[in-house]
């Protein structure tokens, strides 16, 4: 099987989002199946996610696509409550 690795960087605008979005995604770090690792980091505020798997290019992609919709899904419940407080 051949190994296959991702890193994400994902940027925002304050530590404050970034550390919300990664509380969001590092739930992965601890559900993801054999032969799948992810772990997710926050520096300041940038959110770095590693992903390496052993399971095949299918899941890999769908890893992938899972983390960045998850990603993207914290983003838009945190404008909107963002929004109920101003």
């Amino acid at each position: 099987m051949i190994r296959l690795e991702a890193t994400i960087t994902l940027k925002y605008d304050d530590d404050k989002t970034a550390e919300a979005i990664a509380n969001a995604i590092a739930p992965d770090n601890i559900k993801a199946p054999k032969g799948l690792a992810i772990k997710t980091v926050r520096h300041g505020r940038i959110v770095v996610t590693e992903i390496k798997a052993e399971t095949g290019l299918a899941t890999f992609i769908a890893t992938i696509d899972d983390l960045l919709f998850s990603a993207s899904t914290a983003e838009k419940a945190l404008k909107v409550v963002q929004k109920s407080y101003k």
